[in-house]
Protein backbone atom coordinates (compact mmCIF):
# COMPACT_ATOMS: atom_id res chain seq x y z
CA UNK A 1 0.00 0.00 0.00
CA UNK A 2 1.20 3.67 -0.99
CA UNK A 3 1.83 6.13 2.01
CA UNK A 4 2.07 9.88 1.56
CA UNK A 5 2.35 12.32 4.06
CA UNK A 6 -0.59 14.43 4.77
CA UNK A 7 -0.07 17.84 6.20
CA UNK A 8 -2.60 19.21 8.84
CA UNK A 9 -5.38 21.22 7.23
CA UNK A 10 -5.10 24.38 10.19
CA UNK A 11 -1.40 24.40 9.27
CA UNK A 12 0.06 28.06 7.13
CA UNK A 13 -0.10 27.09 3.80
CA UNK A 14 0.64 28.64 0.84
CA UNK A 15 -2.25 30.44 -2.23
CA UNK A 16 -5.24 28.60 -2.80
CA UNK A 17 -4.36 26.26 0.80
CA UNK A 18 -1.61 24.29 -1.04
CA UNK A 19 1.02 22.78 1.21
CA UNK A 20 4.20 24.12 1.22
CA UNK A 21 6.99 22.62 -0.84
CA UNK A 22 9.94 24.94 -0.68
CA UNK A 23 11.89 27.26 1.98
CA UNK A 24 14.15 29.98 0.99
CA UNK A 25 16.22 30.73 3.72
CA UNK A 26 18.43 34.25 4.40
CA UNK A 27 21.95 33.10 5.79
CA UNK A 28 23.44 35.37 8.31
CA UNK A 29 21.12 36.22 11.31
CA UNK A 30 18.35 33.31 10.69
CA UNK A 31 20.94 30.39 10.40
CA UNK A 32 23.77 31.33 11.94
CA UNK A 33 24.79 34.03 14.34
CA UNK A 34 27.88 36.14 12.35
CA UNK A 35 27.66 39.65 13.98
CA UNK A 36 30.39 39.30 16.03
CA UNK A 37 32.50 38.18 13.15
CA UNK A 38 31.05 41.05 10.85
CA UNK A 39 31.95 43.74 13.37
CA UNK A 40 35.12 42.75 13.66
CA UNK A 41 35.85 42.19 9.93
CA UNK A 42 34.19 45.44 9.13
CA UNK A 43 36.28 47.80 11.66
CA UNK A 44 39.32 45.73 10.15
CA UNK A 45 38.43 46.45 6.52
CA UNK A 46 37.33 50.37 7.57
CA UNK A 47 40.90 50.97 8.92
CA UNK A 48 42.42 49.46 5.97
CA UNK A 49 40.36 51.06 3.40
CA UNK A 50 39.45 54.51 5.11
CA UNK A 51 42.09 55.11 7.76
CA UNK A 52 41.83 55.28 11.63
CA UNK A 53 38.36 56.31 13.34
CA UNK A 54 35.41 54.28 14.53
CA UNK A 55 33.90 51.89 11.80
CA UNK A 56 30.23 53.13 11.35
CA UNK A 57 29.32 49.82 12.09
CA UNK A 58 25.26 50.51 13.71
CA UNK A 59 25.08 51.94 10.47
CA UNK A 60 26.04 48.81 8.12
CA UNK A 61 24.21 46.94 10.32
CA UNK A 62 20.87 48.78 9.44
CA UNK A 63 21.52 47.40 6.01
CA UNK A 64 22.01 43.88 6.73
CA UNK A 65 20.51 41.28 3.89
CA UNK A 66 21.75 43.65 1.24
CA UNK A 67 24.96 42.60 -1.28
CA UNK A 68 27.97 44.13 0.30
CA UNK A 69 28.84 46.27 -2.66
CA UNK A 70 25.36 47.44 -2.43
CA UNK A 71 25.94 48.53 0.92
CA UNK A 72 29.18 50.88 0.38
CA UNK A 73 27.35 52.50 -2.30
CA UNK A 74 24.68 52.91 -0.29
CA UNK A 75 26.51 54.49 2.79
CA UNK A 76 29.27 55.88 0.44
CA UNK A 77 32.20 54.00 1.23
CA UNK A 78 34.50 52.90 -1.25
CA UNK A 79 33.95 49.71 -2.18
CA UNK A 80 38.01 48.25 -1.35
CA UNK A 81 36.33 47.71 2.04
CA UNK A 82 35.30 44.52 0.42
CA UNK A 83 38.08 42.73 -0.25
CA UNK A 84 39.92 42.79 3.37
CA UNK A 85 35.88 42.06 4.62
CA UNK A 86 36.09 39.22 3.01
CA UNK A 87 39.49 38.30 4.19
CA UNK A 88 38.94 38.45 7.39
CA UNK A 89 35.71 36.94 7.44
CA UNK A 90 37.08 33.95 5.98
CA UNK A 91 39.75 34.00 8.32
CA UNK A 92 36.88 34.43 10.98
CA UNK A 93 34.71 31.68 10.49
CA UNK A 94 35.14 29.35 12.83
CA UNK A 95 33.80 32.23 15.33
CA UNK A 96 30.53 32.24 13.43
CA UNK A 97 27.77 29.39 15.52
CA UNK A 98 24.75 28.20 14.02
CA UNK A 99 21.58 29.14 16.13
CA UNK A 100 20.10 26.94 18.28
CA UNK A 101 17.36 24.74 17.24
CA UNK A 102 18.16 25.47 13.04
CA UNK A 103 19.70 22.26 12.59
CA UNK A 104 17.31 20.04 14.11
CA UNK A 105 14.33 22.49 12.12
CA UNK A 106 16.12 21.82 8.87
CA UNK A 107 16.61 17.78 9.58
CA UNK A 108 12.76 18.13 9.99
CA UNK A 109 11.95 19.98 7.00
CA UNK A 110 13.86 17.47 5.14
CA UNK A 111 12.40 14.65 6.75
CA UNK A 112 8.87 15.75 5.40
CA UNK A 113 10.08 16.16 2.21
CA UNK A 114 10.40 20.28 1.64
CA UNK A 115 13.27 21.24 -0.78
CA UNK A 116 15.31 23.58 1.06
CA UNK A 117 17.74 27.09 -0.22
CA UNK A 118 19.36 29.99 1.26
CA UNK A 119 19.16 32.81 -0.44
CA UNK A 120 21.94 35.18 1.13
CA UNK A 121 23.90 38.57 0.67
CA UNK A 122 26.73 37.01 0.71
CA UNK A 123 28.35 35.99 -2.13
CA UNK A 124 27.62 32.46 -2.82
CA UNK A 125 31.05 30.69 -2.78
CA UNK A 126 31.51 32.32 0.87
CA UNK A 127 27.84 31.07 1.66
CA UNK A 128 28.87 27.65 0.49
CA UNK A 129 32.00 27.38 2.27
CA UNK A 130 30.63 28.94 5.52
CA UNK A 131 27.92 26.08 5.26
CA UNK A 132 30.12 23.45 4.89
CA UNK A 133 32.55 24.87 7.49
CA UNK A 134 29.46 24.69 9.96
CA UNK A 135 28.12 21.23 8.55
CA UNK A 136 25.02 22.54 7.27
CA UNK A 137 25.39 22.30 3.65
CA UNK A 138 24.20 19.03 3.05
CA UNK A 139 21.12 19.86 4.09
CA UNK A 140 20.21 22.35 1.57
CA UNK A 141 19.27 21.40 -1.98
CA UNK A 142 21.01 24.79 -3.38
CA UNK A 143 22.61 28.04 -1.57
CA UNK A 144 22.61 31.29 -3.85
CA UNK A 145 24.80 33.99 -3.66
CA UNK A 146 24.15 37.60 -4.43
CA UNK A 147 26.55 37.80 -6.80
CA UNK A 148 25.04 34.79 -8.92
CA UNK A 149 22.02 36.70 -10.21
CA UNK A 150 21.40 39.82 -11.66
CA UNK A 151 19.46 42.12 -9.08
CA UNK A 152 20.80 41.01 -5.49
CA UNK A 153 17.83 41.95 -2.73
CA UNK A 154 15.37 43.84 -2.08
CA UNK A 155 14.99 42.33 -5.94
CA UNK A 156 12.94 39.01 -6.07
CA UNK A 157 15.60 37.56 -8.59
CA UNK A 158 17.52 35.46 -6.16
CA UNK A 159 14.10 34.02 -5.02
CA UNK A 160 12.83 33.41 -8.06
CA UNK A 161 15.98 31.42 -9.02
CA UNK A 162 15.90 29.54 -6.02
CA UNK A 163 12.44 28.42 -6.46
CA UNK A 164 13.25 28.07 -9.92
CA UNK A 165 16.15 25.31 -9.15
CA UNK A 166 14.04 23.70 -6.70
CA UNK A 167 11.17 23.22 -9.18
CA UNK A 168 8.74 25.03 -6.66
CA UNK A 169 5.71 27.02 -7.41
CA UNK A 170 6.08 30.30 -5.56
CA UNK A 171 2.37 29.64 -4.38
CA UNK A 172 3.78 26.60 -2.22
CA UNK A 173 7.02 28.53 -1.21
CA UNK A 174 7.91 30.58 1.70
CA UNK A 175 11.42 33.04 2.02
CA UNK A 176 12.50 33.47 5.70
CA UNK A 177 14.61 36.18 6.84
CA UNK A 178 15.10 38.75 9.53
CA UNK A 179 15.61 41.65 7.27
CA UNK A 180 12.77 43.88 5.79
CA UNK A 181 15.19 43.25 2.22
CA UNK A 182 14.32 40.15 2.52
CA UNK A 183 10.58 39.91 2.97
CA UNK A 184 10.44 42.41 -0.05
CA UNK A 185 12.48 40.39 -2.14
CA UNK A 186 9.39 37.52 -1.03
CA UNK A 187 6.68 39.71 -1.51
CA UNK A 188 8.41 40.38 -5.50
CA UNK A 189 8.67 37.07 -5.65
CA UNK A 190 5.27 35.70 -4.74
CA UNK A 191 6.05 33.90 -2.06
CA UNK A 192 5.04 33.95 1.79
CA UNK A 193 7.36 36.15 3.42
CA UNK A 194 8.20 35.32 7.21
CA UNK A 195 10.18 37.15 9.48
CA UNK A 196 12.43 35.55 11.72
CA UNK A 197 13.12 37.58 14.60
CA UNK A 198 15.37 35.79 16.84
CA UNK A 199 18.61 37.29 15.25
CA UNK A 200 17.20 39.90 13.91
CA UNK A 201 18.59 43.51 15.03
CA UNK A 202 15.53 45.61 14.50
CA UNK A 203 12.48 43.32 14.85
CA UNK A 204 9.71 46.42 15.57
CA UNK A 205 10.53 47.06 11.32
CA UNK A 206 9.91 43.43 10.14
CA UNK A 207 6.75 43.75 12.39
CA UNK A 208 5.77 46.60 10.49
CA UNK A 209 6.06 45.33 7.60
CA UNK A 210 3.44 42.81 7.93
CA UNK A 211 5.15 39.40 7.64
CA UNK A 212 2.68 36.76 6.77
CA UNK A 213 3.99 34.86 9.51
CA UNK A 214 6.47 35.91 12.48
CA UNK A 215 9.01 33.18 14.00
CA UNK A 216 10.41 33.92 17.33
CA UNK A 217 12.96 30.18 17.73
CA UNK A 218 13.27 28.24 14.99
CA UNK A 219 11.08 25.52 16.31
CA UNK A 220 7.74 27.88 15.57
CA UNK A 221 8.00 27.13 12.21
CA UNK A 222 7.55 23.29 12.66
CA UNK A 223 4.40 24.59 15.12
CA UNK A 224 2.96 26.65 11.83
CA UNK A 225 3.31 24.01 9.39
CA UNK A 226 1.76 21.67 11.37
CA UNK A 227 1.62 17.85 12.85
CA UNK A 228 1.86 15.35 9.66
CA UNK A 229 0.14 12.07 9.33
CA UNK A 230 0.68 8.85 6.77
CA UNK A 231 -2.14 8.00 5.11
Amino acid sequence: MNTHLVPDPGALTGSGGRPIEAVVFDLDGVLVDSFAVMRKAFTVAYAEAVGPGPAPFEEYNKHLGRYFPDIMRIMGLPLALEEPFVRESYRLAHEVTVFPGVTELLTELRARGIRLAVATGKSGPRARSLLEQLGLLPLFDHVIGSDEVARPKPAPDIVLHALDLLGAPAGAAMMIGDAVTDLISARGAGVLAVAAVWGATDANALLAENPDAVLGAPSDLSALLGPVTVS
